[in-house]
């Protein structure tokens, strides 16, 4: 145990997250199990789970929705906990956090309505599947500032899932291209962004063909941080 405990002091003193060392974070009051190479879920990206619940209970019925960059599952483990009439498909690139996401879906009982997949945006999902709610907590910080984040991001997260590429959009604007053919009549986007890309993103979605601009909410903070958008 002496040196398993000098290991994570190590580990801790060379930048390495608090939640990789003890495997868990909190998020929207439910405990995730993290590890290094996943992203670790913030509290900023709660507000994205409080717009989709209160756009499914505005909406009604049982939707269907995508999860696109799932994580851990965080986003769409809250949503299915809180909205029991609510079908996931969990979509992430990495294998790694498929299976993770898996292992959440199943300690929160909500195996039976969360789907953890392994794609490329909707590369894999097949055409036919269309959604009424798409959410995603896309990679949205410049490659320049990344390099500028704490340590603690820096060097121990996955820049898969945070870079966004020189305007910090790389993964947006292919997700608000793809977008529209996925959504049913009526449906919404919903993506969580970077205050310093929001009125890229908004003019992003203001141009593309199929989607309308609904809004873009701002958090505690008082900064753009959930961007909502229908089907036109």
């Amino acid at each position: 145990m002496r040196t398993s405990f000098k290991g994570l002091v190590k580990k801790r003193a060379d930048g390495a997250p608090v939640a990789y060392l003890v495997g868990r974070r909190e998020f929207y009051s439910l405990e995730f199990a993290v590890e290094s190479g996943v992203l670790i879920p913030r509290p900023e990206t709660e507000l994205l789970v409080v717009t989709a619940l209160d756009r499914i209970k505005e909406r009604g019925g049982e939707p269907m929705i995508a999860d696109v960059g799932t994580g851990t599952g965080a986003i769409a483990i809250a949503v299915a906990k809180h909205a029991p009439g609510a079908k996931v498909v969990a979509i992430d690139v990495s294998p790694q956090a498929v299976e993770l996401a898996k292992r959440n879906a199943e300690t929160h009982g909500v195996s039976d309505r969360v789907a953890p997949f392994e794609s490329d945006l909707f590369a894999r999902v097949k055409a036919s599947r269309t959604f009424d709610l798409i959410l995603s907590n896309p990679p949205y910080v410049t490659t320049n500032e990344l390099m500028g984040l704490d340590e603690t991001v820096r060097d121990h997260e996955p820049h898969l899932a945070l870079d966004g590429g020189p305007d910090g959009t790389t993964v947006i604007e292919r997700l608000v291209a793809e977008a529209p053919g996925r959504l049913n009549d009526g449906g919404e986007l919903l993506m969580e962004i970077g205050p310093a890309i929001a009125e890229r993103v908004e003019s992003l979605i203001g141009a593309a063909a199929g989607l309308q601009l609904v809004a873009t909410l701002k958090d505690l903070a008082g900064l753009p941080r959930v961007t909502h958008a229908v089907k036109a």
